[in-house]
């Protein structure tokens, strides 16, 4: 089969792989119809290197047909069409049965310190195959596919494998009170869907982000938006009275391009370590590595005293400094984690099937095209040019 794999900093590439195949009585074979292009890949483009090798099939957004299914999966058969959250949970084990399908102890990556595993995302996660690919394993077939109609686009589903649940998540982290104000920092494919929610929620929603199209894409759905700059603190508190009640950063530690201070020493950093021999790049990461956390702290400076701060992006520096001070005198609550995406799966999947569209699922993609040109899509993406938000790549 040909997929889309991991070659070096920047660089993919479009291979032929060896095919999947049944491992487990429990395994399903997918044949991949949709899979997507996730902002945390971009984490993998150009900073998690040391974690990868090359030849790695990336990828954890992913929908399609049964092609195969083990011996003991009951609930499934070929021709069933399937969304694959990106967590591998075995639903059975005490993370699972308590909705901590992200801590899933049967599939914990413990030789890293990790939790559940994950599609296509390092040796940090478990170096599981991923799915920008023309199939795909999925192990815990009962459990890890999600059974949907074959009468709706693929966009519809698909975006329960990670970004909806993941949005979903960081709402719901947020703990906006009934009727209150959320600021959603970073409007990428989870700030949009972030955005939405809360106002799917009856919250009055702002969004900040630096680019004007995704600004656009947000304001089409009734939120307010804000350019990203060094007094949008200042302005959330202005705007709102005391500041937005919670507030999601949807950016994670890749911030740049914001104006705002604190992320040169860290970008640096950043860089510098991504020059090591794997190894000794690893040590670094794993000890005294940084996160670019300009936007984190306009956020944890913007929202309101008592309020809360939910981390939707991405973050992995061991060293990262945190404004304590800030955080202990304003009672700020924090929330964070990988999404436990089959915890939130009944409570989307009608809104994904709704024909209102309540979520505007059919506002999102901006990019759609074959995997062959997926390595270019990773550079637009990343670069955010030509209005990239959403990149959805057909095998």
């Amino acid at each position: 089969m040909r997929a889309l794999t991991w070659q070096g900093k920047r660089s993919i590439g479009y291979e032929e792989v060896p095919d999947p195949r049944i491992q487990q009585p429990t395994d399903v074979v997918i044949r991949v119809t949709s899979t997507a292009i996730c902002g945390s890949d971009l984490h993998l483009y150009e900073l998690l290197g040391p974690y990868l090798e090359a030849g790695d099939i990336l990828g954890h957004e992913t929908m399609g047909i049964v092609e195969e299914v083990g011996g003991e999966v009951g609930s499934l058969r070929p021709g069933d069409r399937v969304v694959v959250p990106f967590n591998i949970a075995c639903g059975q084990c005490w993370m699972c049965r308590r909705g901590l399908q992200s801590q899933c102890e049967t599939t914990q990556v413990t030789a890293k310190g990790s939790g559940a595993a994950i599609y296509g995302y390092s040796s940090l996660y478990g170096s599981v195959p991923g799915g920008q690919a023309e199939y795909l394993r999925v192990p815990f077939g009962d459990y890890s596919c999600v059974k949907v109609g074959h009468d709706l686009p693929d966009h519809r589903y698909l975006f329960l494998s990670d970004i909806l649940p993941t949005a979903w998540q960081g709402v719901e982290y947020a703990a906006v009170p009934d009727g209150g104000t959320l600021a959603v920092f970073g409007l990428g494919p989870v700030g949009q869907l972030a955005a939405r929610i809360g106002r799917h929620r009856g919250y009055r929603v702002i969004g900040v982000d630096p680019v004007p199209e995704r600004r656009a894409m947000a304001e089409r759905h009734g939120v307010e938006v804000l350019e990203l700059d060094r007094h949008v603190p200042s302005r959330l508190r202005n705007m709102t009275g005391r500041g937005p009640d919670g507030v999601v950063d949807a950016v994670g530690m890749e911030a740049h391009g914001t104006g705002l201070l604190g992320d040169g020493p860290a970008s640096f950093l950043q860089q510098a370590t991504g020059l090591l021999p794997d190894r000794a790049a690893q040590k670094v990461m794993e000890t005294a590595a940084v996160d670019r956390t300009s936007v984190l702290h306009a956020a944890i400076d913007a929202v309101r005293r008592g309020g809360t701060v939910s981390l939707s992006g991405v973050y992995s520096g061991q060293a990262t400094p945190m404004p304590m001070l800030k955080l202990f005198d304003k009672q700020i609550q924090l929330r964070m984690g990988q999404c436990n995406v089959r915890s939130w799966t009944d409570r989307l999947l009608p809104l994904t099937e709704d024909p209102a569209d309540p979520l505007g699922l059919d506002d999102l993609v901006t990019h759609r095209a074959p995997l062959s040109e997926g390595p270019g899509l990773y550079s637009t993406f990343q670069k955010k040019e030509d209005g990239c938000v959403k990149v959805v790549l057909t095998p």
